[in-house]
């Protein structure tokens, strides 16, 4: 049940796009300069880097700032220094939420996370109380109207996938982290158009959320989401419909 709310989420990130355009940029820059920093400027031989790139193209983002962003990772152009920081914590209903960011002053994103939390009736946690009970995978989404399940199963279980899932309406292909790429290629190849491709935080038990307590936890990935630091945000949410 855990991918139901993964594809709710994109189709509200989808929606959000235009307004925040220039917020994803600047996102997927980070993620492209942290990528291109720990495995070099060719994403050829940089799997992290291609996601991330992809990940900019999905966002529109023009091929000259993502160039830009690659020659910063790289140390071809000056560059503020980022680190990856997790924070956990609940939110409304004991909702688990991770958010993963890229922050250049831990000192001062800590407190404003914590903030977030405090102002969307959540609580904020420590490191590891919340993601003991996730596990990272290779997440895959694909439109249920752009693929049949037969195809889609046997070119994805033959490059490797781990597992399947029928989201009402999408697929979630489901990989170890290191075959992530690989299944991606291998579903390209076949001429399966893909929503998301992305190392994610899959939860082991999912969280049912009434519509109210589902709106308070919404306007929490909502408030994570518009942080400048806060790449991605996770839940074992399921949204009532």
């Amino acid at each position: 049940m855990a991918g139901h709310s993964a594809w709710k989420n994109i189709k509200h990130r989808k929606a959000s796009v235009d307004a925040k355009r220039g917020k994803l940029w600047s996102k997927a820059s980070r993620a492209i300069i942290m990528a291109a920093k720990s495995g070099g400027g060719d994403p050829r031989f940089n799997a992290g880097l291609r996601l991330a790139i992809d990940e900019a193209k999905a966002v529109n983002m023009p091929r000259d700032t993502i160039e830009k962003a690659v020659k910063k990772g790289t140390g071809e152009l000056d560059s503020e220094s980022y680190e990856a920081v997790r924070y956990e914590g609940y939110a409304t209903g004991g909702v688990a939420v991770i958010a993963e960011c890229l922050v250049c002053n831990v000192n001062r994103t800590a407190p404003e996370i914590r903030t977030i939390f405090d102002k969307n009736g959540g609580s904020f946690g420590v490191p590891g109380s919340v993601s003991y009970s996730f596990a990272q995978q290779g997440s895959i989404i694909v439109d249920g109207e752009k693929a049949g399940e037969e195809r889609l199963m046997e070119v994805a279980l033959e490059a490797g996938a781990q597992d399947i899932r029928d989201l009402g309406g999408a697929w979630q292909v489901l990989t170890a982290p290191a075959d992530l790429s690989k299944v991606k290629e291998a579903l390209e190849a076949a001429s399966i158009a893909l929503e998301s491709a992305e190392i994610a935080w899959i939860p082991g038990m999912m969280v049912q959320v009434d519509p109210a307590s589902g709106a308070a936890v919404q306007k929490l990935i909502d408030a994570l989401e518009e942080h400048d630091d806060v790449q991605k945000v996770f839940t074992n949410a399921e949204f009532a419909e």
